[in-house]
């Protein structure tokens, strides 16, 4: 007999209970659905991402910060204890910062282009000609001119100009009175700042105001998700300057905490370790990135895990199918056996039974999920995602839904190997009398 005969006539039996084989077929539904979907999830999670670093560049941009601070967000961030050993070497996390000498070493290290002191800004409001509003504002400076921010129109601060510049995002643009992007190019925005040591003297009249030039409105992307607008080393330093006039040098340098700068991207590895004999740790964009990877990761590995206990209640409901066919089937085996069919035949007869449960089951999910995947995509689109045009949700890798086909099949065989292997068992005499 052909195989795709033998395809066709386990179909046949395996729908001579229609109801039972339902049932088993929407259990492995169930898990292969949950499956499949989380996983597309996944591949468009990180298809977005991908592109995004790809986009963004900066492979020479590295943030450095001392290592005491790297162990007190892993045990935070991690389960079991959240206590750590205190090394009189680094310090504890509030206390940890960069020392002079630490940085001239640094520096120093083979492959480091550029490394400077990051000024932790803390600016207290912005505001422009066009209205009379204040707003809350967070700023951020890459020193790296390899970092290449999406901008719908304008350009990237450029870290080069004396002139203060500064890269604002779609929400400040309406929110500052502009009618539109192009319009608040080339604008000019005021920022306010607290100078602390002039607060304790006039607490009233304390907040120093620079003006500063918009060069650009960035595009949605991963690293905009903060909402930092990005500015140019001239504004970095003179808003840094305002903060800490009156404020002993001493005092400064305890807040120096990160470091930020420019490095060969091919020795990485090795500047990481040289800086870790140092007692810092580094820390670049794709490995910011990757912690935003890494929580979309554990969510969906969630969703798998419930797919995959599906998919177990799923085997067990093939055990039981399969068991119930081969006693309603008890003649009809030892009439097989009768006419000469081996062991091994029945046994793959049955096998194949149990594969094409799995293999419906899973075709199925594929269609529902697909459907659900592009309705859920244009959902998003109109929801929570109309920031991120490009952002597919839900991206369907054909290899991987094949490679999931191919598992859950080799699953329901598995399952139904003891099925089969009773029925190849099966003696033939006893087998034509049973009623």
């Amino acid at each position: 007999m052909k195989l795709t005969d033998q395809i066709i006539t386990a179909n046949h039996n395996l729908f001579r209970n229609k109801t039972r084989t339902f049932l088993t077929i929407l259990a492995v539904f169930i898990g292969s659905f949950t499956i499949i979907l989380s996983n597309a999830v996944n591949v468009g999670v990180n298809d977005f991402i991908d592109k995004q670093v790809e986009s963004i560049g900066g492979d020479d941009f590295v943030m450095v910060f001392p290592a005491a601070m790297s162990d007190q967000i892993t045990a935070i961030t991690t389960s079991g204890s959240k206590i750590t050993e205190y090394n009189p070497t680094t310090g504890s996390a509030l206390t940890a910062s960069i020392t002079d000498e630490d940085l001239t070493k640094l520096q120093n290290v083979d492959g480091v282009k550029l490394l400077e002191i990051y000024h932790i800004l803390t600016p207290e409001w912005v505001t422009s000609s066009k209205t009379d509003k204040l707003y809350t504002i967070s700023v951020e400076y890459f020193p790296s001119d390899n970092v290449n921010m999406d901008v719908l129109v304008g350009k990237m601060p450029d870290n080069k100009s004396d002139r203060f510049e500064i890269l604002l995002n779609e929400d400040y643009v309406s929110a500052l009175g502009f009618k539109d992007n192009e319009s608040a190019v080339g604008a000019d925005i005021t920022i306010g700042i607290k100078q602390t040591a002039a607060c304790y003297t006039r607490p009233n009249d304390c907040v120093a105001k620079v003006t500063a030039t918009v060069t650009g409105v960035q595009a949605p992307s991963v690293l905009s998700m903060d909402g930092d607008l990005y500015i140019n080393s001239a504004l970095d330093q003179e808003l840094y300057s305002l903060s800490i006039a009156g404020i002993p040098n001493e005092l400064v340098s305890q807040n120096n905490f990160v470091a930020v700068g420019n490095i060969e991207p091919d020795k990485i590895s090795q500047i990481r370790e040289e800086f870790r004999e140092v007692g810092y740790e580094l820390m670049t964009i794709d490995d910011e990135i990757g912690l935003i990877r890494t929580f979309f990761d554990v969510i969906l590995i969630v969703f798998n895990i419930f797919g995959a206990i599906a998919l177990l209640a799923a085997s067990i409901g093939i055990i039981n199918t399969l068991f119930m066919s081969v006693q309603e089937r008890t003649r009809e085996i030892g009439l097989m056996k009768a006419m000469g069919l081996s062991n091994g035949k029945i046994f793959f007869a049955f096998s194949l039974e149990a594969i094409l449960l799995g293999f419906w089951g899973s075709v199925i999910g594929i269609a529902m999920s697909m459907l659900v995947g592009y309705i859920g995509n244009d959902i998003a689109h109109q929801a929570f995602l109309s920031d991120f045009p490009t952002f597919q949700l839900v991206v369907f890798d054909p290899v991987r839904m094949g490679i999931i086909t191919l598992i859950i099949m080799f699953i329901a065989f598995l399952a139904g190997t003891l099925p089969a292997r009773r029925a190849a068992h099966q003696n033939p005499i006893d087998a034509l009398r049973y009623e």
